[in-house]
């Protein structure tokens, strides 16, 4: 288990930039490299992600300067620059006052992720049989205050991290899993 990092709140530019960082399919790779590896250089990124160098290095400068990887500058020489995955505990609180373009970034940022969700829902049923007890689905209905739902997701955030290792430091056999609560108001004749 490692120490959860600080909530990083993300609001107006700050979730604009966020949304064009991860909008970037090479960008979204080099997360999921350096989450998986823990360090990495341009080199070996490209390498493993058939990108160039050039390429690479642009795209970990940006990722860096969102605060999403750190150079890791006693490995770093030179041109060779070392960079890691930083573990973030990103948030968008509700209620969040936005301009018409950051409130476009925000829907654009959620039907990226929902897309990518649809695909994780669609293989999890469809391989449900032969997963040998990797895929787990589960779903629920309650009936919560606004106060038992809040207290229910930090629950569910610590029960998160209480499972999250560091960047390259995963136990044996661990495999990479999606994880996703999704809590909403079910649409009644009641409410």
């Amino acid at each position: 288990m490692v120490e959860r990092p600080a909530k990083r709140v993300l609001t107006g530019a700050d979730l604009k930039a966020f949304y064009k960082a991860v909008a970037n399919p090479v960008r979204r790779d080099i997360l999921s490299y350096l989450g998986e590896h823990g360090e990495a250089n341009s080199t070996s990124v490209a390498k493993a992600l058939g990108e160039s160098t050039g390429t690479t290095s642009y795209h970990l400068r940006k990722l860096a300067d969102l605060e999403l990887i750190a150079e890791i500058e006693e490995r770093s020489t030179g041109r060779e620059r070392w960079w890691r995955s930083l573990l973030k505990d990103i948030y968008t609180p509700p209620g969040l006052e936005l301009t018409p373009e950051e409130r476009e970034a925000a829907t654009k940022l959620g039907a990226l992720k929902l897309s990518h969700d649809l695909g994780l829902v669609t293989r999890a049923y469809a391989g449900y049989d032969r997963a040998e007890g990797w895929n787990q689905i589960h779903r629920a209905g309650l009936r919560l205050t606004k106060e038992q739902v809040t207290s229910f997701v930090e629950e569910y955030q610590d029960l998160v991290w209480k499972y999250v290792t560091e960047p390259g430091q995963h136990p044996e056999g661990a495999r990479a899993l999606a994880v996703r609560l999704i809590v909403v108001p079910e649409e009644s004749k009641e409410d």
